[in-house]
């Protein structure tokens, strides 16, 4: 693909209200649990925030964030040197701001992308949902089989 066609394409991903997000959230508004959306005033602005259990979602998608071992994650071929350290540097950002939240003490969930895709989308909000309600493990993370 041309670089004009690429940089098209690239421009049209967003970073908010995603359709990965967008599932969630109303499965879990159907659910009864209500939320905040990208908290600004927190570290990595949060796609949802549960005020109530001091507990904040984020959506991941697979090739940005790079999800491990996943069919998604892939590194285009045009200028891998440029994708891999872009995508490096997301990584440590996502730990950095999943630290941050933990200490000051926030309970932080990881949603991938793939989860919503190859799982109902209500297991997903029902584990989050118990996650929420018990309020014991500091963090989470719903990973696919990829």
């Amino acid at each position: 693909m041309d670089a004009k066609t690429r940089s098209r394409m690239m421009s049209a991903i967003r970073g908010k209200n995603t359709k990965p997000e967008l599932l969630l959230r109303r499965a879990l508004h159907s659910a009864g649990l209500r939320y905040r959306l990208h908290g600004a005033a927190l570290p990595g602005k949060p796609d949802l925030v549960f005020a109530k259990y001091r507990a904040v979602v984020f959506v991941h998608g697979c090739f940005w964030h790079r999800h491990e071992d996943c069919r998604f994650a892939t590194v285009p071929a045009t200028r891998p040197e440029f994708w891999r350290a872009k995508f490096s540097a997301n990584v440590r950002r996502d730990a950095r701001n999943a630290a941050e939240l933990l200490d000051m003490g926030w309970r932080v969930a990881v949603v991938w992308e793939c989860a919503l895709k190859d799982r109902s989308v209500d297991l997903v909000a029902k584990s989050l949902q118990d996650w929420l309600r018990e309020g014991s493990a500091p963090s989470m993370e719903i990973p696919a089989p990829c």
